[in-house]
């Protein structure tokens, strides 16, 4: 028999109608939320998610946006209306991503833990296509999204692949069901990841050794010598960012 979630102990829900709740781009940025330890698999990664504006379908007071993209995963998002649940990240440029994931933990929601969600992507609300399909049972902490088919990144040298990018502006996470089929759903982080173009712009320094012949003062032997080949670029030089 299907089951309901029970309401969340002093929580109250909102005045009837649609409630959407918004961040903006401004927020603070972090690309090691609810992270224990560094992750090796973003290496080479910076996280985009400020460059977007966030907006939720429904929440709970205090579970809204701010709650999801805290960088503690102590702090979720919180549906309240009918199912599916929907958050819309709507970047204010083009941009490449290589990497989402979402962050879930079946232990603390229980019922409230999504089981099946879509990924959808597009150049606006209205061209949206799906890339993406998670479906799960206890899930607990960072779920990688596969983004499997949605196109190959060369290396511009040898065209060999370098993985896979998401180009778009909008990206839509739409929760379709939840464990034990439960109403509400819950979900502690969503983060985004493109490459950090920065990486490879540092000087590199080569240092070589010079052989010193018997003739020479001192007796033979070596003299160690070292020739700086390329400077660090400042960050001023790079291409602009929005930040």
């Amino acid at each position: 028999m299907a089951t309901q979630n029970a309401p969340s102990p002093a929580r109250q829900s909102p005045t009837a109608g649609v409630l959407e709740d918004s961040l903006s781009s401004g927020d603070t940025e972090s690309s090691t939320a609810g992270l224990e330890a560094p992750d090796a698999s973003l290496i080479g990664l910076r996280e985009i998610s400020s460059l977007a504006s966030w907006t939720v379908s429904t929440c709970k007071p205090g579970c809204g946006v701010a709650a999801l993209r805290s960088p503690s995963t102590s702090q979720f998002w919180q549906s309240d209306g009918p199912q599916p649940h929907l958050l819309n990240i709507h970047f204010f440029k083009l941009v490449s991503i290589v990497k989402l994931r979402v962050y879930l933990d079946f232990e603390l929601d229980e019922s409230y833990t999504p089981t099946r969600m879509v990924f959808l992507a597009g150049m606006g609300m209205y061209d949206l296509t799906e890339f993406a399909e998670w479906t799960g049972g206890e899930p607990t902490g960072w779920v990688d999204i596969s983004l499997e088919g949605v196109g190959p990144v060369t290396d511009g040298l040898d065209g060999e692949s370098n993985g896979a990018v998401l180009k778009c502006m909008v990206v839509q996470v739409r929760v379709c069901e939840n464990h034990q089929n439960g109403k509400d759903t819950h979900v502690r982080g969503v983060q985004l990841f493109a490459r950090d173009e920065r990486e490879g712009r540092k000087g590199r320094r080569v240092v070589g050794e010079v052989e010193v012949g018997p003739g020479a003062k001192g007796g033979k032997g070596k003299a160690v010598r070292e020739e700086i080949v390329g400077l660090e670029e400042a960050d001023w030089m790079g291409e602009p960012e929005l930040r």
